[in-house]
Formats: structure tokens, sequence, C-alpha cells
């Protein structure tokens, strides 16, 4: 607990000097082996809420890290402190951060795991550098921006966002665009980076062959008289999500089972930040 308080307590005073700053984008803590990362030959970018970080995430930045072939994946844990859709409750900013720290933590072990299964054999690699980064920028291609104009990694590093399909929904609606209200802000960022979406067939989402005509419907160019260039499908990759059948997993079911069936975050959210949940009962009644 009292490791808990500390990493909180650091991260309250690293985000205090991120919002006093000009800044819009910075890096609070790196997850690494070594002192010294190698150069990211790819950014991958998890940019959520992270309130709390699932094993949804996991799955997301783990399956994404376990297929680049090459060696040089980064990943970026990204948290908006000036989010457009989502409120700062019930987990404070410094609560989130710290949860993401262990989260790299559950990241890096599970990629030895798999890689255990996989081989037979004990990880020799280090393993993904992971970076705990803080923006003041709402929406994606402004995100993407600040971490290009902020010098700390190397120029023209290609940046892979990923998200879920309802994410891309959102990316793609142009009322978050004024004063145009059209897709031509976007145009930078699929010009150097791309999305990696995980399907997310739903009642609220459509089903996966609806899922899948989205994108189909760009290429076709049914979004050009938005803005959208349907040049764009070629850089959003598609990949499979939860298999058909399985439980639901999120952050607002996590919150929901730290209250009323805590046994189910054994399923919803991974080791470290299970364990930090339960110690500082984040989302029970009396705290929330």
């Amino acid at each position: 607990m009292a490791s808990f308080r500390a990493l909180r307590s650091r991260y309250t005073s690293l985000l205090k000097q991120f919002i006093a700053s000009n800044k819009e984008f910075e890096v609070l803590a790196t997850i690494s082996a070594s002192n010294a990362p190698p150069p990211a030959r790819t950014l991958y970018v998890l940019d959520s809420s992270f309130n709390p970080p699932t094993c949804a995430h996991l799955r997301i930045a783990s399956s994404a890290l376990l297929e680049q072939s090459e060696p040089g994946s980064r990943l970026l844990l990204l948290l908006a402190t000036q989010n457009a859709d989502k409120p700062s409750k019930p987990a404070s900013f410094e609560d989130r951060l710290a949860m993401m720290e262990l989260f790299a933590h559950d990241v890096r072990s599970h990629l030895a795991t798999v890689k255990l299964s996989q081989t037979g054999t004990a990880v020799t690699e280090d393993g993904p550098t992971i970076d705990i980064a803080v923006t003041k920028k709402p929406y994606f291609m402004d995100k993407a921006a600040a971490i290009e104009a902020s010098g700390i990694y190397q120029e023209h590093l290609e940046q892979v966002h990923l998200t879920g399909f309802d994410t891309l929904i959102r990316i793609f609606d142009p009322k978050y665009y004024p004063p145009n209200h059209d897709l031509q802000p976007l145009g930078p960022l699929f010009s150097r980076h791309r999305l990696r979406v995980t399907l997310r067939p739903s009642d609220a989402w459509g089903s996966l062959n609806e899922q899948e005509e989205f994108i189909a419907s760009i290429a076709r160019g049914d979004r050009e008289n938005e803005g959208g260039r349907r040049e764009w499908a070629q850089k959003i990759q598609l990949v499979e999500g939860r298999k058909p059948g399985a439980p639901s997993v999120s952050s607002t079911r996590a919150r929901e089972a730290s209250q009323s069936a805590p046994d189910d975050l054994d399923w919803l959210v991974p080791d470290n930040v299970r364990q930090f949940l339960r110690s500082e009962e984040l989302y029970t009644s009396k705290t929330s």
C-alpha cells in the first residue's frame, strides 16, 4: 500500500508541473530494462481514459506488439487531460497515471508469458519500452501532431494508434472538427500515421459485416463529400476483438465490479492494476 501511495504522489507532482507548463505533450515515465532504450522503429499509441486499464486494453496492446516481427517497437500509453467526451471522474488523473504504470508492467509480463508459451524457453530480450504520457489535446490528429512536435522521438517516426471500433466512429464524426465540421483535418494524421482498429460487434456498433462495411465505404469514396479521402482506408487495419461468446470487458464493467462483484476483477483487469484497485478502493461506493 505504501508503494501505491508513493506512486500516486509522484504522478500528482508530475501532473501539476505539466498542467502549469506550456507543453502540449509530455512523457512522464518510461518503463524499460535499459536506461537508454534503442530508437523506436514504430510507435504504438494506446490513447484511452484508463479508468481503469483493463484486460481489453492488455489484449489490444499486446496483440499489436506481438504482431510486429522486427524489434524496435515502442508503446506509448497516452492520457488526455482535456478529453473531448469523458470527465475526469471517478478516478483522478493521478490515480489513472499510477494505474497506467502498473499496467505497463502487466503488458511486459504478459508478453514474456506468451513468448514463453510459444517457444518453450524463457524470453531473453528486454521486452518493449513503454512510455507513460499526457497531452492537453483532445483530438486524435492534434495528439499525433503534438507527439511529433515534442522532439522526444526521432523525426518521421510512424505512429500506429490502437483504437476500438467505437473510437473509429468518433474519429470520423465531422462534429468534432469545427468550424467547417468536415473530415479534412484528418489529412495530416493519415498522411503519416495509421490506425489499428479492434472490431467490436455489438448492438451499439453494429455487426462484424457492418463494421467492415464502414471501412469499405471510405475506400469507395463515400465520405469524399465530407472531406474524407478514399486512400485513408489503406491506413486503417481491422483486427479481431474478443472471441464470439466471450464476456465483454470494459472499464465501465470493471468499475461496477469493484462495487458489486469484486471477484470479477480477476478477469476484467490485469494483475498489478487489480492489486491497486483492491488496495485503494477507487471505485467503491464510499470513495466514488
